[in-house]
């Protein structure tokens, strides 16, 4: 696996352009099997996992046309579902996440599909109960063989209903969704998921011919249709790889200015950055963030110490947790970060503390961050990326660190950030990708 080596302490400065929204493209990509007819989409990441989706959908049949660095064209006339049975699929489904949202789009057009449990990031329980108890609703029957680890659902008969989700989760939604827009009458679906990235999956299945309301909002009402046609479809820049580059730019006391940025589509993320002390300009549709050598966290009204959470959307995103909590490390003040989804994503700390970070892990959900206000920079060590997110929290780290850092397994930085080391030495990093 490769490794990234980082001189710390260079300061950055330029523009640069966020990729398309990682997590976006799992859903969209997943879409086009709901139709025979052409789907181009355009600002497509180039990242590991979103490549292995593609990968993976070529070898159901899809003919897949790539029209530039960002833009494929997808065309599903030809599915061929005798795949599911392969060990090649077994193989590919399990490693990839994002290949439980084939299930909706193979359902609601072929009426069965079959599924390994998927795999993904190590950072807690990541349950798939919103996807199954909603498909179920709908009408698939599933049965788990323990022989195979497979998921065997027959759905030869989906209709509309009511339901109440469990959980907002939004690949559930998004299942749920694709299923329900091919399914006999009207499905209601209450606690949706109302995130960016699903507004965009049901803006582009209305462009195919998809009945859908209430897109943002957390009930969506979805009335099936006989079939859906092809369409054009750009995506959302990733907010991501955008709170990202907002926290790096504050660590390493950088003037940059994040072009294309759609703060429309942004929420709280700008906000609690700057709850953090870190200052930004709009121009525009672009983010600006000055050199700062001191910033200094808020506290709240009455004094007490600032709580930093995650939750669903409208709330603070949990990709970019990891992010915050190191940018805090710096700061002038103290935060308690509360990662309320994902029981394991704060493990990394210990690396953080080895730099020299002063943090203090309550439990597997929250940690009190003291920040060292830049007096005390953090020091260079060799370390090991754990996920996407701990592991550009990491990188991060070591950019504002005096010395030299190691960070091992950085395949799984790739998988979320595409080309991050040549874009980031573009500006003035020093990033060596040791293979």
């Amino acid at each position: 696996m490769a490794s990234f080596e980082i001189q710390g302490g260079t300061k950055l400065q330029g523009e640069i352009t966020p990729q398309g929204a990682k997590n976006e493209a799992l859903q969209i990509l997943c879409a086009v099997l709901l139709t025979a007819e052409p789907v181009t989409i355009h600002n497509i990441p180039n990242i590991i996992d979103v490549i292995k989706l593609i990968e993976l959908i070529a070898e159901f049949g899809v003919k897949v046309e790539k029209l530039s660095d960002s833009s494929y064209r997808f065309t599903a006339d030809t599915v061929n579902l005798e795949y599911l049975e392969t060990d090649d699929f077994k193989k590919k489904g399990a490693a990839l996440r994002g290949s439980v949202m084939i299930l909706g789009p193979l359902l609601a057009r072929f009426g069965k599909a079959k599924l390994p449990k998927p795999g993904g990031d190590k950072i807690g329980r990541r349950r798939l109960d919103t996807h199954f108890i909603g498909l179920e609703r709908l009408g698939a029957k599933f049965n788990y063989d323990s022989s195979d680890k497979f998921f065997h659902i027959d759905a030869s008969n989906l209709q509309g209903c009511y339901m109440l989700l469990d959980e907002p989760s939004v690949t559930g939604t998004a299942n749920i969704v694709m299923a329900a827009v091919l399914a006999k009458g009207i499905t209601t679906v209450y606690n949706a998921a109302c995130e960016p990235y699903l507004q965009q999956l049901c803006a582009m299945l209305v462009r195919m011919g998809a009945k859908i309301s209430g897109a943002g909002s957390n009930l969506l009402t979805i009335e099936g249709v006989e079939k859906l046609g092809g369409t054009d479809h750009t995506m959302l820049p990733d907010m991501i790889e955008i709170g990202s580059f907002i926290g790096m730019a504050a660590m390493t006391g950088s003037e940059l200015t994040i072009k294309n940025a759609r703060i429309d589509m942004l929420g709280q993320i700008p906000e609690v950055f700057r709850k953090l002390g870190i200052k930004m300009e709009y121009r525009g549709d672009d983010i600006y963030i000055p050199a700062q050598d001191h910033y200094e966290i808020e506290t709240f009204i009455d004094g007490s110490i600032l709580t930093i959470a995650d939750g669903p959307w409208p709330l603070f995103t949990p990709d970019l947790i990891s992010i915050i909590l190191v940018v805090a490390s710096q700061a002038k003040g103290t935060a308690l970060i509360h990662q309320k989804m994902f029981e394991s994503r704060l493990f990394f700390v210990d690396k953080l503390i080895d730099m020299g970070a002063q943090i203090i892990l309550c439990d597997p959900h929250r940690a009190t961050v003291i920040g060292l206000d830049k007096k005390m920079p953090l020091k260079g060590i060799v370390m090991t990326s754990p996920d996407i997110r701990a592991g550009q929290a990491l990188l991060i780290a070591a950019m504002s660190a005096k010395g030299t850092s190691t960070i091992h397994n950085v395949d799984q930085i790739d998988r979320g950030y595409q080309f991050i080391d040549k874009r980031l030495n573009a500006l003035g990093a020093k990033i060596t990708r040791i293979i």
